[in-house]
């Protein structure tokens, strides 16, 4: 691939190439976060034979809080979502927000932003309460808990709720195993790779049938959901959503809705449990601004959260979410020093600016205080950080998603005492396009001592 270029810009085969170590999949962030501390922030993969079809011959990879900026604002017009995502979700699911262009982007965002402005999480608080509330009832009574599983649970029960509408239950069930199929169903040791994609395919043919139900129930009786807002729009010239692209907004809206907020949660939660000099002031701060453990909780209190917070925000660091961002360039690109030419498969690995220490003092450690003044490393680079992305197409979810981890953890801090199990191996694993934590985040769960005065 060559490209003719601007006097000192490099073409495309200049780019240096990597290749993925064995253990790649559990060293992903420090591995190219030293790539890049050794490269520059452009490098590229060669893309196995058998995925060219899908992806082409080449990944490029972009890291750095540079590479952020450019990629999620200035020149976000040169990036695609479409070609990025797309390929990437198939054969998982349909075309949604996540992995569609303007304008039709444009258009489904301004339809449900007002769901997801801060003005509307009053209206979800109380759900999220208790759905957090049910899901941890039995807790004490089981004495260990794997973080990630209940994690997922309750914000799946979360995001079908609130987001379409389904109250926990055996639906909501079903369809969380369905998930969890697609996302992180790696192959089993005894089967093939075709076996594996015929489960996969079996597993999504039974979850659109399901959606595809709900999707008519809502077609008959609209509901004040954000999937019968969908249902009910249409556009300047009258165009209304198909039962195939609501299909396609319903898969981005429940994964969107619960995977990222799983492992963020869970991870939260184990690693304040794992550093109690820390917990003890989240503690203080909890019985401070939110009162006795039974009290109800207020939003404006959940928002005031400031040690929270720093928390949130380190754990989303060390382990986030989704640590690379699908693009497609619709044009040539110029970045780095080099050129890349339209059609290129870019990957811009958020998690790997992350690791960066000339960024992040100590990248490998748990220190929320870095987000505090007068250190506030986040904002010397304001593109460093991108848990949630950035730009105008920051992840919609950003707002329900913080809220929700906040009632979480506060419920959950202010009843019980999370002991880590030593020696267990916590692996953050990236397969796919949503990292997974095969062995889980197993605690022992205690009865948290009522806080005492004097």
């Amino acid at each position: 691939m060559t490209t003719p270029t601007l006097e000192g810009v490099r073409a495309f085969d200049e780019i240096p190439i990597i290749e993925f170590p064995e253990n790649y999949a559990d060293t992903y962030l420090s591995f190219l976060a030293k790539t890049a501390r050794l490269h520059g922030p452009v490098v590229r993969r060669a893309v196995p034979d058998e995925m060219h079809e899908r992806f082409g011959a080449w990944f490029v990879y972009l890291i750095g809080p540079d590479a952020n900026r450019f990629v999620l604002q200035t020149h976000r017009h040169l990036f695609s979502h479409d070609l990025g995502w797309t390929p990437a979700l198939e054969p998982i699911m349909d075309r949604g927000l996540l992995n569609t262009d303007d304008p039709a982007h444009a258009w489904q965002r301004r339809l449900m932003n007002p769901a997801f402005a801060v003005a509307y999480m009053n209206r979800y608080v109380p759900l999220m309460s208790r759905v957090v509330e049910r899901r941890t009832s039995d807790w004490l009574e089981r004495g260990e808990v794997d973080l990630y599983e209940e994690s997922r649970e309750i914000t799946f029960d979360v995001a079908a709720e609130a987001l379409v509408g389904l109250e926990s239950g055996a639906t909501v069930d079903r369809l969380r195993y369905l998930f969890v199929q697609l996302l992180h169903g790696e192959t089993n040791v005894d089967e093939t790779f075709e076996e594996f994609m015929e489960r996969v395919i079996r597993a999504r043919t039974e979850l659109d049938e399901m959606l595809l139900r709900l999707i008519a129930e809502r077609r008959r009786s609209p509901t004040d959901d954000i999937l019968g807002m969908l249902v009910s729009a249409h556009d300047e010239d009258g165009h209304s959503l198909s039962d195939r692209e609501l299909l396609g907004q319903v898969h981005i809206l429940l994964v969107a809705g619960h995977e990222t907020t799983t492992t963020l949660n869970a991870w939260l939660l184990y690693l304040l449990a794992s550093h109690p000099a820390y917990l003890g002031r989240v503690h203080a701060e909890l019985d401070a601004a939110l009162g006795a453990a039974d009290g109800a909780l207020d939003l404006k209190a959940l928002r005031g959260l400031r040690l929270l917070g720093y928390a949130m925000d380190e754990a989303g660091r060390l382990y986030p979410p989704v640590a690379a961002l699908p693009r497609g360039t619709v044009a040539d690109v110029t970045f780095g020093g080099y050129v890349i030419p339209a059609g290129t498969q870019i990957r811009l690995v958020v998690g790997a600016c992350h690791r960066l220490p000339e960024i992040f003092a100590e990248p490998d450690r748990f220190d929320p205080d870095r987000f505090a003044p007068p250190r506030e490393e986040g904002k010397a680079n304001p593109y460093a950080l991108a848990i949630f992305g950035g730009g105008p197409r920051i992840c919609i979810g950003i707002n329900f998603a913080q809220i929700e981890m906040r009632i979480a953890a506060a419920h959950i801090l202010r009843h019980f005492s999370l002991e880590p199990i030593p020696q267990q191996p916590v692996v953050h694993r990236y397969y796919g396009v949503t990292p997974s934590i095969p062995s889980g985040i197993h605690v022992r769960v205690h009865e948290r001592r009522a806080r005492t005065d004097g």
